[in-house]
């Protein structure tokens, strides 16, 4: 494969068919990033972030830069994509090799391997999750069902003296891969909530079973995710502590809401965390809003990059709007509380948070469309939910009025 180089920056593809009957490629996507399709032409241009840096990290909630999308938050939004996106690179899917389900690469070499050298960045942690399913014996004679343990990422320090001034501080990168193996897929759609222990600031929080599960759970040979992303952390807070410093942690699919607890677990455990800021793609709901609330107010940045038509951003559970949140919305002209898209009695909406599936949508979100592609055929839910069509839409989307541009980097077969 090889990228087409970017032409001349120009007006929305929709609006475009001179451009679109000279320039258009149609992206052939099957269903996983690893069929065939990089996103090696997404790579983004540097920009010198400076004291800008915290507000790319979400300090104002990035307020002014999603519609329209600023363009160096896009080359931000891109470039931590592709820390995800080697996260799937250095996975072995194969179930027949003995290497099954670990990572392909010592860490000294991962992302050079993975297709991204000169990032400035060194990896300093493997990654492990753990299922708390517990089989029956006889399962165990299939490795690639009874696998508990599986690598799901790493921990990457910016190392490089020319990255860091022109990120305007050290960042360290928590990327994780999505879902892969049979318990991990078993664990997604243990669906109902779970509550966290009190932290005595108001309503039980709850986040889903399955993913609370695969952070926290561990074995005698393996300490939990939730042990080893803590342990790193401390580590490089003791050696870099003293200098400006942000914890960037981004993944996708399951990695989105791996990403979503483990910074909620940071700004709890560290009580001197530094900011700390999540870019998830194509996440599922992760928790209550009780647990949205104590995010906001630990001061957590949540960027959700969403596609509209990809199904898995929609599950689990109902999502349940309160009367605050209808009153941002609506300018003080709130109605009742209401779940998503319709109105419905007070009864209805305690009977759903009832049954454990009372979701809540954590942080702001960008919102984009496989369909406002003009280089996307053959639209499915598994296209839909591709990370690489993420990042496609990431790098064409211009605002809500022109949702695509003429001039978006394409990707040659």
């Amino acid at each position: 494969m090889q990228p087409l180089d970017q032409v001349q920056r120009g007006g929305c593809a929709k609006d475009d068919d001179q451009n679109k009957g000279i320039h258009i490629i149609r992206v052939k996507h099957s269903a996983l990033s690893r069929c065939g399709v990089s996103n090696a032409g997404l790579t983004p241009s540097p920009l010198k972030l400076g004291k800008r840096w915290r507000e790319y990290q979400g300090l104002h909630n990035w307020e002014g830069l999603l519609d329209p999308l600023d363009e160096n938050l896009r080359n931000e939004i891109l470039r931590y994509g592709q820390f995800v996106d080697a996260a799937y690179k250095s996975f072995d899917f194969d179930p027949s090799s003995p290497s099954y389900a670990t990572c392909l690469y010592p860490k000294a070499s991962l992302l050079d391997r993975s297709g991204l050298p000169a990032t400035g960045y060194r990896v300093s942690k493997h990654l492990r999750a753990t299922s708390g399913i517990r089989l029956p014996g006889w399962v165990h004679k299939a490795p690639s069902v009874a696998t508990n343990s599986s690598w799901i990422g790493y921990v990457a320090v910016c190392q490089d003296k020319q990255e860091i001034s022109r990120l305007g501080r050290r960042d360290v990168v928590i990327a994780f891969r999505g879902t892969a193996t049979c318990l991990e897929w078993l664990e997604n759609v243990r669906a109902t909530l779970t509550k966290l222990p009190s932290t005595g600031c108001g309503p039980h929080m709850a986040v889903e079973s399955g993913f609370l599960s695969l952070y926290t759970s561990d074995t005698d040979s393996c300490p939990s995710l939730r042990q080893m992303v803590r342990d790193e952390i401390s580590r490089l807070l003791q050696s870099y502590g003293d200098q400006p410093l942000s914890l960037t942690i981004t993944g996708h699919s399951l990695g989105a809401a791996l990403a979503t607890l483990a910074a909620y677990d940071i700004k709890e455990y560290f009580k001197r965390a530094p900011m700390v800021t999540v870019m998830s793609f194509g996440g599922p709901r992760v928790g209550n809003s009780s647990f949205r609330k104590r995010v906001e107010k630990q001061g957590t940045k949540v960027l959700r990059i969403v596609n509209s038509d990809d199904v898995i951003t929609k599950v689990p559970g109902f999502v349940v709007k309160e009367e605050e949140e209808e009153e941002e919305e609506e300018g003080g002209n709130a109605v009742a509380s209401k779940l998503k898209g319709g109105g419905v009695p007070r009864w209805i909406q305690k009977c759903v948070e009832d049954t454990q599936w009372a979701y809540s949508d954590v942080g702001r979100e960008l919102r984009l469309s496989s369909r406002d592609s003009p280089h996307l055929t053959g639209i499915n839910a598994a296209t839909c939910h591709d990370l690489n069509t993420y990042l496609h839409l990431v790098d064409g989307f211009v605002s809500s009025s022109c949702p695509f541009r003429a001039t978006a980097r394409r990707i040659l077969r």
